[in-house]
């Protein structure tokens, strides 16, 4: 960690310390907006077309185009509200009295620049998607040869959508720190919207009528161990993507709570642990255990643990999923700079305006980085494999003694 180097000119008298605000309550609400329409446009094609779509086109044929065109129709309705909530943050952005501009926020779109051209390519990028998607609405389509297809392009064209939204607006001095960078923001943003977005999505395929009762059971029992593969691989990209924003903007556990950067990221942290032990819950207990059961051919009614229980749990998670959406946008800067400005502003003989402040470089690796860096990654990646591979067999031992004590009842 380079410790703090402060200009011989700071360095005189003391002055007050400069406050870190988290920014107008406003700003983060529209940027929500617009985060949680682009990850749950991204989340719910990759359900369909990954876990939800290939479960029913096995289990049941009759509710694949139901099941397609549930989650179709949402993701059509996402991709187009997503063009407003862009143009409404590009007019924010634009409007000299905190109001908005409207006129400006659409003239910025393909104004020339490189934000420009990836705010317009946000945009064009959603509304296609959603125009990709919106025939599989139809029942008639979502049951055909088109189907794959036409998920395939939405998904890719919502995924460019999203990634246009951490991409450089300036040509990088550095094309391989850059370059890194942007991967790095691309796990973690393609990871949280296949993962909140499918949680979502799970949840309107719980709601009456995307599934016959009679196979329910088998359908929901193979989706959900579809779409565990997924979310433990998000899982995973978001973590080791999370690990190294966290190497480059905090040096150390104490400015998670010396500095503002550190404690909303301490508050997303939280929530992130939330989300992984109501997914650990499920992974563990309640899934297998209905999987166990549906393999030794219990007759007893299991829609009250599909229907009730799991979609609960479920509900919660897409709950801290937007709650997690929500504080993202209130982390500015990066809590190392944060702290180098107040020690700055402490020993300086008079304020230093905002603008003024000094700013630390960013982080070089070095050899010892990337060693760690390559532990991390071998150690996520082998505890989400291992977790999934032996969650089902421990949870259908641990389901068996439990089921000879005491029977789960109807």
């Amino acid at each position: 960690m380079p410790g703090l180097s402060i200009p011989p000119a700071l360095t005189s008298l003391s002055a007050a310390a400069p406050s870190t605000p988290l920014g107008p309550f406003v700003d983060s609400a529209v940027a929500w907006t617009t985060w949680v329409a682009l990850m749950g446009l991204v989340g719910l094609i990759a359900l369909v077309l990954l876990a939800a779509g290939p479960a029913a086109a096995r289990t049941a044929p009759a509710a694949l185009p139901v099941v397609t065109a549930r989650l179709a129709r949402a993701a059509a309705v996402l991709g187009v509200l997503t063009v407003p909530a862009v143009l409404t943050e590009l007019a924010h952005g634009a409007s000299k009295s905190h109001g908005y501009d409207y006129s400006a926020a659409w003239d910025a779109l393909y104004d020339g620049s490189n934000a420009g051209r990836l705010s317009g390519l946000e945009v064009t990028l959603a509304l296609a998607a959603a125009v990709l998607v919106a025939p599989l609405a139809a029942r008639s389509v979502a049951g055909g040869a088109a189907r794959p297809w036409l998920l395939g392009a939405g998904l890719a064209a919502s995924a460019a959508a999203l990634g246009t939204t951490k991409f450089p607006t300036k040509t990088p001095e550095n094309w391989g720190r850059t370059s890194f960078d942007t991967l790095m923001w691309m796990l973690h943003l393609q990871g949280g919207g296949v993962w909140l977005g499918g949680l979502a999505g799970l949840l309107l395929l719980a709601a009456p009528g995307a599934v016959p009762a009679a196979e329910r059971r088998a359908f929901w029992s193979t989706t959900v161990r579809r779409f565990s593969v997924t979310a433990m691989s998000c899982v995973a990209a978001i973590t080791l993507s999370g690990l190294f924003l966290y190497w480059a903007h905090v040096d150390g556990p104490s400015q998670l709570i010396t500095t503002m950067y550190g404690r909303v990221l301490g508050v997303k942290i939280l929530i992130f642990g939330g989300l992984l032990l109501l997914g650990t819950f499920n992974q563990f207990w309640l899934h297998p255990r209905i999987e166990a059961l549906c393999d030794e051919g219990d007759q007893r009614p299991l829609v009250t643990v599909l229907l009730r229980r799991f979609p609960l749990v479920v509900a919660v998670e897409v709950v801290l999923g937007l709650a997690l959406l929500f504080v993202a946008p209130f982390l500015h800067g990066s809590a190392r700079n944060q702290a180098y400005q107040a020690k700055a502003a402490e020993q300086s003989a008079t304020p230093i305006p905002a603008k003024k402040l000094p700013k630390l470089a960013a982080k070089q690796a070095d050899a010892s980085t990337w060693v760690w860096g390559t532990a991390e990654t071998v150690a996520v990646v082998a505890l989400m494999g291992g977790a999934y591979r032996f969650s089902g067999p421990l949870a259908r031992n641990h389901t068996a003694a439990a089921q000879a004590a005491s029977p789960l009842t109807s």
